[in-house]
């Protein structure tokens, strides 16, 4: 066998010792390499090492294979900066993370400015509906269809992941959770605390502790909105004022120039919200 295959039985053996569970490579080292690599353990401890081999499947750019050769190679930090010629804008890590989970991993990942940026919309969503968890209280009792999502919730995403890490499959559940959410501050369904704070839970395990996503909404969002916060409450103040004097016309331009300026003005049952577009 040539001497590479050797070197990485030999690695594997160093680092985690005769068995591990999880050998991972690009499809196109199934043959001869990961092959060699069985024979070798079995040849010299009598059993095979590994107890699962995982293959990703190929990149593409634009429905072409990436590579060098083809002056199609994109690098981490071009995706983040957007400085290639391909790209339209920068893309930030946790939207190519979002992209990338988005397949599975056997499946062909091709990257696009189209699919780019759909997977940046669909991570603001999912971020959005995280947040808004935050926003919805809670009732005595959970509605049927309610209480029936939640407490299937959690162990449709263990079946996703156990399912070969179906992380597609996942993102689809936490895309339903979603749903759920903006039903629940729209006041259009019920949930009870301890069901709330079960879905909460298992939202926050599901995108950040196993898909590994992050809020990228960090402190520096966070000091901005702080910053303009009392500014807009001001303003939304004398929009109130206007709405109580039935001054519509006023209430409607203070609505239009914070839309205007980036600010999403809504009302709901339980007062006005604002939020900085992203």
């Amino acid at each position: 066998f040539p001497g590479w295959h050797c070197e990485c039985t030999a690695m594997g053996r160093k680092y985690l010792g005769k068995h591990f569970d999880i050998h991972g490579g690009g499809m196109d080292l199934v043959f001869p390499h990961h092959e060699c690599e069985i024979a070798q353990a079995v040849a010299s401890q009598g059993e095979e090492m590994v107890k699962y081999w995982m293959h990703n499947n190929m990149i593409t750019i634009n429905g072409q294979k990436m590579g060098k050769s083809l002056g199609n190679f994109i690098t981490l930090e071009q995706f983040f900066t957007g400085r290639h010629e391909t790209l339209m804008q920068p893309y930030s890590p946790m939207t190519i993370r979002f992209f990338i989970l988005s397949a599975h991993y056997r499946g062909t990942v091709d990257f696009s400015n189209e699919a780019l940026q759909a997977a940046e919309k669909g991570y603001e969503r999912l971020m959005n509906g995280i947040e808004d968890l935050a926003r919805i209280q809670a009732s005595a009792a959970s509605d049927g269809n309610t209480g029936k999502f939640v407490s299937a919730f959690r162990q449709k995403c263990y079946e996703a992941m156990n399912d070969d890490l179906m992380t597609p499959a996942v993102i689809s559940e936490l895309f339903e959770a979603c749903h759920l959410v903006n039903i629940l501050i729209d006041h259009k369904a019920q949930i009870s605390a301890d069901d709330l704070k079960e879905l909460t839970e298992a939202m926050h395990l599901f995108a950040f502790d196993i898909l590994g996503l992050k809020n990228e909404r960090s402190a520096d969002n966070d000091a901005r909105e702080e910053a303009y916060g009392k500014v807009v409450d001001m303003v939304l103040d004398l929009r109130a004022k206007a709405k109580a004097e039935k001054n519509w016309a006023v209430s409607d331009q203070i609505r239009d120039a914070l839309s205007a300026a980036g600010f999403q003005v809504k009302d709901t049952k339980d007062g006005v919200t604002w939020k900085l577009d992203r």
